[in-house]
């Protein structure tokens, strides 16, 4: 009986004494995302005036995932382009994006197809093309109605 009590207390006090070892979390420190100009875009619209932007392009899977993912701000002449390797329809979603944005949903023709304008940030709904696209454009919100752009109006664009 006294070995089971001595063993009983022993594991309660290595109980205690791990419990007051652990320490506080320690917040690790968030790292601003910087964009990187990796390419031009313009989008002629149909009256032949050009909108121009900088752009970062998300063509891997962990970037296509990611994209705008964390960004907590991003310049009114930079954009993503997300480039798929399938025509098909896409769906987006707002999920730990912090910047309201526009979406241009693009066929491979590089016409836009669908536009949805102001998606709120971290809304989890989906967005989606509506048809098969290739090419997804992210810009900060108002630039679609700022330019007058429209479904119909193309792109063109380049790697740097």
């Amino acid at each position: 009986m006294f070995k089971k009590i001595v063993f009983l207390a022993l594991g309660f006090s290595t109980i205690i004494s791990c419990k007051n070892q652990e320490s506080e979390p320690t917040e690790i420190p968030q790292e601003q995302i910087a964009f990187t100009q990796e390419g031009k875009l313009q989008i002629i619209k149909q009256n032949e005036e050009k909108v121009y932007f900088n752009i970062e392009i998300a063509d891997t899977d962990y970037e296509t995932e990611t994209g705008l993912m964390y960004r907590e701000s991003m310049e009114q002449n930079q954009a993503m382009l997300f480039v798929f390797k399938d025509e098909r329809p896409h769906s987006f979603y707002m999920k730990n994006t912090y910047i309201p944005l526009d979406l241009f949903f693009i066929t491979k023709e590089m016409k836009i197809a669908t536009i949805i304008e102001n998606a709120k940030p971290l809304d989890e709904s989906s967005l989606p093309s509506e048809v098969p696209v290739t090419y997804v454009l992210e810009t900060n919100a108002g630039i679609a109605e700022l330019w007058d752009i429209k479904e119909g109006d193309s792109i063109s664009w380049k790697r740097r």
